[in-house]
């Protein structure tokens, strides 16, 4: 399964709060309260998010983090790599250093064409996507006749 840290997910819930409000500077203690993040770990997140430079910093009085572009040049891929390190379904697909088998395996290239594909599907989704409002599905009528079968 592949799954992501509670950092990550903390991550798009803070990008996306700030996104919608990108006009201006946010203080970290304001993100914790508005998301309700503890603040050290809004803290640590800003941090590896102004290292990746998906936000940027400001000091001072007045000073807090926003946004280092604008939503739609922010990828999903480059927030997990922020926070997770590169992505990477197998170790080989990092390094071939991490693997017993990697002198014999026959397989490794598809791993690379699978590890890709899913980074080109990342890259692909950006912040702006996730703020958007999710479609509603249509309504699915259920004959209560048929429940009772």
């Amino acid at each position: 399964m592949l799954r992501l840290s509670k950092l990550t997910d903390y991550a798009t819930v803070i990008l996306s709060f700030m996104a919608r409000d990108k006009a201006q500077v946010h203080a970290a203690m304001e993100i914790a309260a508005v998301t309700g993040i503890a603040l050290p770990t809004v803290s640590k997140i800003m941090k590896l998010l102004v290292n990746a430079d998906v936000l940027i910093s400001t000091r001072g009085a007045k000073g807090g983090y926003a946004l280092a572009r604008i939503p739609e040049k922010i990828s999903v891929a480059t927030v997990i790599s922020a926070l997770e390190g590169p992505i990477a379904l197998t170790e080989c697909s990092i390094s071939q250093q991490g693997c017993e088998q990697a002198s014999g395996c026959d397989i490794r290239g598809n791993w690379n064409l699978i590890n890709q594909t899913i980074n080109n599907a990342l890259e692909s989704v950006t912040l702006a996507d996730l703020i958007r409002p999710a479609a509603m599905p249509e309504e699915v009528l259920i004959p209560v006749a048929s429940l009772y079968r």
